[in-house]
């Protein structure tokens, strides 16, 4: 049985019967770490990556990581004036009002249904790879090949996972610790490891680490330039987790945004020791375990692992695939979170506000969120192998979008007290400013580039390549539903239950969060 939590706030913000106090500072980091997950990520977009910029891989997470970092500090500001579950929908409807907030909810919900859907993809490959390697028999791994093998899978998987999101947050943070801390050192030592044999002699292909593979100018055009950097924030995509949890931090003010930037920073550390330890070890080069062969892109470190790491190669099959079921469990920590906000405030019927009143966590949007993701895998699987790839591609512009959006709202919002001091200054306009300025220009040219039939996969519709059509299909989907929304949920379009607002001057004044609501 579960309990639906009062609909009408009196526009103001308010608590929606979450376990408050019940995740730390390391278990925030953990889960962060965890929703990005970076033996995964790194698999998926690795060989994507190479095959754009080529040795400049290094420069664009580089890049990438930039824009990431600043718009985490004002999320964390944002965060630090109004902790609310509902982060992008919250903070776009107070500084924006009601439609922005809608669409900005709506393209954190779709980005993490493409998230889930790659994550269980990857999930079934290399559950069946790891199978084959303790068999000893190559066929079983061919049988993620096939779709109905695949699809089936994936939707036991997807199972799983939603049975530990529905269940208590301190279940998740246990599970969490075991899986995030075995990835992270298996992939650490995969890294060291490669870099060791490349410096030793024993590489494959041992390629000295050039100053120029951080140069991101030494780009061979612009156009790969673009794809990349979009590839880029896919792998760093996850870190808001961090906020989406502030309703049951400790010091919900300030916990999740210390989480967030830490995550961020852990996250590139990890990506730049890995990268240059495979290009070191490998090379570039467009034939055998060269990072520049298309045929082994899809899934780079199943390749490596053993010339790497010999008679230890299995690890990294289990790392990447508890790394991929770590993460299609605690990314669904965000989209419920934020489907709970919006049927809280009355974007979305009042069923989504519902909260298990066992385990205090948002029971029926978790359910919705599973149903969404397996829905969208099964179509995109029967569609095309390669249309996932295509997903990665249409995850940077989303993420473009509603972190765009959500920067914005922390230069807005916080307007009056841009020139209070030389903090203000920073993290409440120029850094939140800029990075959000960043990414709308880069989905600006995500989405002129991606009209090429050529761009990612080379799939197309209607001459149209297919990263620009799922990207807009998925836009304007949100537009169409905010629209009915409009319509069944006036309230919410009113004002009535979540008003637009500013902070003050003295943002310590201003009554944030309604305990008693």
């Amino acid at each position: 049985m579960s309990v639906n939590t009062k609909g009408k706030t009196g526009g103001k913000l308010s608590k929606k019967g979450l376990s408050a106090g019940s995740v730390g500072l390391l278990g925030a980091v953990v889960i962060g770490i965890s929703c990005i997950a970076p033996a995964y990520t790194l698999t998926g977009a690795l060989g994507p990556t190479v095959s754009q910029v080529g040795a400049q891989v290094p420069a664009i997470f580089l890049v990438g990581f930039i824009p990431m970092l600043l718009v985490a500090f004002g999320y964390r500001e944002l965060n630090k004036a109004m902790p609310d579950s509902g982060t992008s929908f919250t903070w776009g409807t107070r500084a924006f009002g009601p439609w922005i907030g809608w669409m900005s909810g709506w393209g954190l919900v779709v980005a993490t249904v493409v998230v889930l859907s790659n994550l269980a993809g990857i999930a079934v490959e290399f559950f069946y790879l790891l199978l084959s390697q303790l068999f000893n028999n190559p066929a079983i791994a061919d049988l993620s090949r096939n779709t109905l093998v695949n699809v089936v899978t994936c939707l036991i998987f997807m199972a799983i996972a939603t049975t530990v999101s529905y269940r208590d947050m301190q279940t998740t943070q246990r599970i969490q610790y075991w899986l995030v801390g075995f990835q992270l050192i298996v992939f650490l030592g995969f890294g060291a490891t490669a870099l060791v044999r490349a410096y030793n002699g024993t590489a494959v292909h041992a390629t000295p680490v050039q100053l120029d593979w951080f140069n991101p100018l030494a780009t061979s055009s612009f156009a790969a330039f673009t794809a990349g950097v979009s590839l880029s924030l896919f792998v760093y995509w996850g870190w808001d987790v961090t906020l989406t949890m502030n309703e049951e931090t400790t010091d919900s003010g300030r916990t999740p945004g210390r989480a967030a930037i830490t995550t961020v920073v852990v996250i590139v550390s990890i990506y730049l020791f890995v990268t240059v330890g495979s290009m070191a070890f490998a090379g570039l080069g467009d034939t055998g375990i060269g990072l520049g062969n298309p045929d082994i892109q899809e899934n780079v470190f199943f390749a490596l692992s053993g010339p790497v790491l010999g008679p230890l190669a299995m690890l990294m099959s289990l790392a990447i695939l508890s790394s991929s079921a770590a993460s299609l469990q605690s990314t669904f920590v965000s989209p419920a979170r934020t489907l709970l906000a919006m049927g809280h405030y009355g974007a979305l019927p009042k069923k989504f506000a519902t909260i298990s009143p066992r385990f205090y966590t948002p029971s029926y949007a978790t359910l919705v969120s599973a149903l969404g993701a397996s829905i969208f895998y099964a179509f995109m699987r029967v569609v095309s192998e390669k249309v996932l790839w295509d997903t990665v591609e249409t995850l940077g512009a989303m993420i473009c979008f509603y972190y765009g959006l959500t920067a914005f709202a922390a230069v807005w919002y916080f307007r009056r007290q841009w020139f209070n001091s030389v903090r203000d200054f920073f993290f409440k306009l120029a850094a939140p400013g800029i990075g959000g300025l960043t990414l709308l220009i880069l989905l600006v040219m995500t989405l002129r580039e991606s009209i090429d039939p050529d761009y990612g996969s080379g799939s197309q519709l209607f001459g149209l390549g297919l990263v620009f059509v799922l990207t807009l299909v998925l836009i304007l989907s949100g537009v169409v539903i905010m629209i009915i929304s409009y319509f069944r949920n006036p309230d919410f379009f009113r004002g009535a239950t979540i008003s637009k607002s500013e902070a003050n001057l003295d943002e310590e004044a201003v009554p944030v969060l309604n305990l008693d609501a």
